[in-house]
This record gives structure tokens, C-alpha cells and sequence, in this order.
């Protein structure tokens, strides 16, 4: 059975957000219409405590796109972004978040940053994401969302890795693009790791 995963379509990630990935809206109708062409949806939801240790306002004399060491890993320092119950932390208002069968938080651990909707960056506590995508005999999973070079490429990877039959749906992702080309970097790294990478004309037709 096929699942649709949706990433982090939150308000901070949108234009005029507080870390906004460039034409991140667009691909909310997008997003939408593939829902049709689902009978699972589940979504993940970047949930972040104020004291984040991956806020660069968290760190003296650093700025947003410093690396550091955290908790023994290489972080990206970020600007302040999707608070827990906040504005900026919210599903945009556009996205059918009814359709959602199932929502899972990741990042709340203030130690350690979460990508990947399945699991933190050093892979030392998992959000339950996969149990319930086993629980639910699935078997097969869509990615779409935000962003492409980021929480979507680690979401699919892990899903790949977990033994999912894993598709990413290009156009219905965008990338924040620190570096020029981030965007087509990511696909590469995707199909290199054995995920099929799609456009949505194959599921919409």
C-alpha cells in the first residue's frame, strides 16, 4: 500500500517566513491535488523549543549559515524558526491538512536537530513514524514538501533506508539553496541512493 508523505508545509518555510525557501507556496496546490490520488497521507511537522541549540541566536558571536559541533554533530546554524505554538510553527493556511491521516513533530529535542521525519540527525530517537507506516501496511511512500536539500532528501533517505519503496515528486518540493544548484544536487544524491525521483504528471494522469 502507497503512502503520501507531506514535510514540514509550515508558514516559517513559506515566503515571508522566518527561514523562507524561495517559491515554497507554489507547490501548496499542487500538494493538494495529489492528495486525490492517495488513500494514506501522513505529515511531518518541524516543532522546535524557543532554546533550540540550532538557532543561531542560541549562540554567541555565530549568525544563520555558521557550522558548528553540536552534540558531536555538524550543524547548519538557523534563524528562529517554526517555535512550538506559534504562528510560524502552523500547516499554511491553504494545505487540506484535514486529509491528514496522521501528523508527527520532530525537532524538540533542544540538544540535537531532526530532518528526517522519521528519525533525529544522530538517529538516537525515532518519531514513530515508521511503526506507524508498518502498523498500516505500507510499503511504498511518496515524498513531497519543503525543503528539497534538506528535511525532504533525509525524510526519503531513511525511507529508503528502512526498506520503504521510496519516490520523491520533484515539483511538488522546493529547496532552500544555500549554494547555488543545492536543488539539483539533492535529486542526484537521492537517485544515487536508489530513490526514484518522479514528477507528478506520472501520478496525475
Amino acid at each position: 500500500m502507497k503512502a503520501l508523505v507531506v514535510v514540514d508545509i509550515q508558514n516559517d518555510f513559506l515566503p515571508g517566513g522566518a527561514l523562507a525557501v524561495k517559491n515554497g507556496d507554489q507547490i501548496i496546490p499542487l500538494v493538494n491535488e495529489l492528495m486525490d490520488h492517495f488513500d494514506f497521507i501522513v505529515a511531518t511537522q518541524d516543532w522546535h523549543p524557543a532554546d533550540h541549540k540550532s538557532f543561531a541566536s542560541n549562540h554567541l558571536n555565530h549568525k544563520s549559515g555558521d557550522q558548528i559541533l553540536l552534540d558531536g554533530l555538524e550543524q547548519i546554524l538557523w534563524p528562529v524558526h517554526c517555535v512550538q505554538n506559534t504562528p510560524g510553527a502552523d500547516f499554511a493556511a491553504n494545505l487540506q491538512i484535514d486529509r491528514f491521516d496522521k501528523i508527527f513533530q520532530k525537532g524538540s529535542n533542544i540538544h540535537i536537530d531532526s530532518y528526517s521525519g522519521f528519525f533525529d540527525n544522530g538517529k538516537k530517537q525515532d518519531t514513530g513514524l515508521f511503526d506507524y507506516l508498518e502498523e498500516n501496511q505500507i510499503d511504498e511512500v511518496f515524498v513531497v514538501g519543503l525543503a528539497t536539500d534538506y528535511c525532504v532528501k533525509y525524510t526519503a533517505m531513511d525511507a529508503q533506508a528502512l526498506g520503504l519503496k521510496t519516490s520523491v515528486i520533484s515539483d511538488a518540493t522546493r529547496a532552500v539553496n544555500l549554494q547555488e544548484g543545492d536543488f539539483e544536487k539533492a535529486l542526484e544524491e537521492m537517485r544515487n541512493n536508489h530513490i526514484n525521483v518522479l514528477t507528478s504528471t506520472l501520478i496525475l494522469k
